[in-house]
């Protein structure tokens, strides 16, 4: 499954991907970044390779920067909804893909998923250093909910599917 944004793709990475990405198995036509994996994706592609199902929507997403084809980055759920309709994600990309408006796109792209997919709230944290990533959430309609001297916690609902756009904060 390949979900397009007019910056970012979306690739569904099978346990087969990413048992090939772990290794740095590279293919014809995989174009991955140099930069990628990079190592904080590292522990969820590994937990992936490892996996005998997945399911077919809260799983991992490669990241492809549509301009030129390549894999800068993932995206990925950490389950599907518990019992409450929340889902948990996160993201990354290499260093010379940031500041391009692609993790914007990308985050939207997989609240659309996760919507589409039956969750009502996405609940991401990111590194209290990490003014970068709070922007993208905060463009994509997050607020914060919790921080800690190491951790800030956003959360979103996902009811209002017609604030599900790429860099929307949902303000009307």
């Amino acid at each position: 499954m390949v979900i397009r944004g007019d910056l970012t793709a979306l690739e569904v990475i099978t346990p087969e991907l990413a048992r090939r990405i772990v290794r740095r198995d590279e293919r014809p036509g995989d174009d991955w970044h140099a930069e990628y994996p990079f190592v904080d994706e590292l522990v969820p592609l590994r937990s992936l390779a490892a996996a005998t199902s997945t399911d077919p929507v809260f799983t991992m997403y490669l990241v492809r920067r549509t301009s030129d084809g390549a894999a800068v980055g993932g995206i990925g759920f950490s389950g599907p909804p518990d019992g409450s309709g929340v889902v948990e994600f996160g993201y990354g990309f290499v260093p010379s893909a940031r500041g391009a408006g692609l993790a914007t796109e990308a985050v939207a792209l997989a609240l659309r998923l996760a919507a589409d997919g039956g969750a009502e709230t996405a609940v991401a944290d990111t590194d209290a250093v990490n003014v970068a990533s709070q922007r993208v959430l905060e463009k994509n309609g997050f607020v914060e909910v919790e921080r800690s001297a190491t951790l800030v916690t956003y959360r979103r609902s996902l009811a209002r599917r017609d604030a599900l756009r790429p860099g929307e904060d949902g303000a009307r």
